[in-house]
């Protein structure tokens, strides 16, 4: 597909920050009991209108059931489920605005790429001049014109991939969900494809509500990301906002790689904190939260944020401290490092190999020392 720029829509849509704005999807207080097990547990979740929303998580934590209750293959045990204003209970899944593209893509073996994407719009018994033109729509858009006459068998997973998409929109349905739809994929068509799908729901004009476990795809694709943990909401936000600012230690666990220091408030002011970490560390950040002195926090901050060096910062004492290379993994483009400190807590750094000799090269036993500005992490509270 072609390559364009998405910059200038992605920049100026956010809707959820406007009072005004109305929800497209909603889910009320909706909570889904297997037996004894609860999937989703008294879950309420606001979707706009031509947003790519995803839903991560782990495997068991509900993302894949609240997929499931909003195309209407389950129903909530309670709660609701409303769709531009609609109750949806009772609604069965072919009688839905909605259309669902599964992990497996779910081809018929016997028909070709255009039998497969028309499959859909003949059950509905639309007319054949219709669905010629249909189909053609799709195979231009998802750039598989040449291959209409094939069958899945003859197609690299790719090309798959992107019939099964053109089935699911050829119906034009309001909202596509997506379970773990690049998850057949190899990395670097993945990571292709990716951009593919955020092109393709720009051009539609859709919503699309993805399911996945994939970090890195939830956020490069998404306008917001609800992460979830048991069933329940652990936080809502765009990618940016969820990596630097994550909203408890699950999440700053959960996304990326992170530190975690724990410490008690020693001061506090209106902009600023001590922290104190153990006998030898003194974190001074400009990142407080809501954080109350004599407190217990943990401050996060993220590996490449962190500093690695064989020389002694101008400033010690706050925001440094020295240890030993405890562990090296050379990446390519970064270098990553385990630096053991002095009081045995280990902490991690990543730094980007910019040059391609290192400046100040480091090798497993050297001594180091690790360092950080004031606003590089955030206190969490929770």
């Amino acid at each position: 597909m072609a390559v364009k720029s998405l910059n200038s829509i992605r920049r100026n849509f956010s809707p959820w920050t406007d009072p005004a704005a109305k929800p497209y999807i909603q889910f009320e207080n909706v909570t889904k009991q297997f037996g004894d097990f609860t999937a989703v547990n008294n879950l309420s979740l606001t979707i706009y209108e031509r947003e790519f929303y995803a839903l991560l998580g782990a495997s068991g934590c509900g993302k894949s059931t609240l997929l499931r209750m909003l195309a209407g293959f389950d129903e909530p045990t309670s709660g609701r489920i409303l769709l531009d204003g609609q109750d949806l209970r009772g609604v069965p899944p072919h009688k839905r605005p909605v259309n669902m593209m599964f992990q497996s893509y779910a081809l018929f073996p016997h028909m070709t790429v255009e039998k497969n994407i028309a499959f859909g719009l003949k059950q509905e018994g639309m007319a054949s001049a219709d669905i010629a033109k249909r189909v053609a729509e799709m195979l231009k858009l998802v750039k598989l014109e040449q291959f209409a006459k094939r069958k899945p068998h003859q197609l690299s997973g790719g090309q798959r991939q992107r019939v099964a998409l053109a089935r699911s929109v050829a119906k034009r349905p309001k909202v596509l969900l997506l379970d773990e739809p690049l998850g057949a994929l190899d990395k670097k068509l993945r990571e292709e494809t990716q951009f593919e799908l955020m092109d393709l729901q720009q051009d539609l004009g859709l919503t699309f509500v993805v399911v996945t476990h994939d970090q890195e795809e939830a956020m490069t694709m998404a306008d917001r990301i609800a992460i979830l943990d048991k069933g329940e909401v652990m936080q809502v936000a765009t990618p940016q906002e969820i990596y630097e600012a994550p909203g408890s230690r699950f999440v700053a666990n959960f996304v990326g790689s992170m530190n975690l220091f724990e410490g008690e408030v020693t001061r506090r002011d209106e902009t600023s904190a001590d922290i104190q970490i153990g006998p030898d560390l003194l974190i001074r950040t400009v990142n407080p939260g809501n954080s109350e002195r004599k407190a217990g926090v943990n401050y996060a901050v993220r590996p490449e944020k962190i500093r690695v060096s064989s020389k002694k910062p101008e400033e010690t004492g706050v925001n440094s401290a020295q240890g030993e290379i405890f562990d090296i993994a050379y990446l390519g483009d970064v270098t990553n490092y385990n630096v053991k400190l002095d009081d045995g807590r280990i902490v991690k750094a990543t730094v980007i190999n910019s040059n391609r000799l290192a400046e100040d090269p480091l090798t497993w036993g050297d001594r180091a020392w690790i360092s950080f500005k004031p606003d590089a992490g955030i206190v969490l509270t929770r």
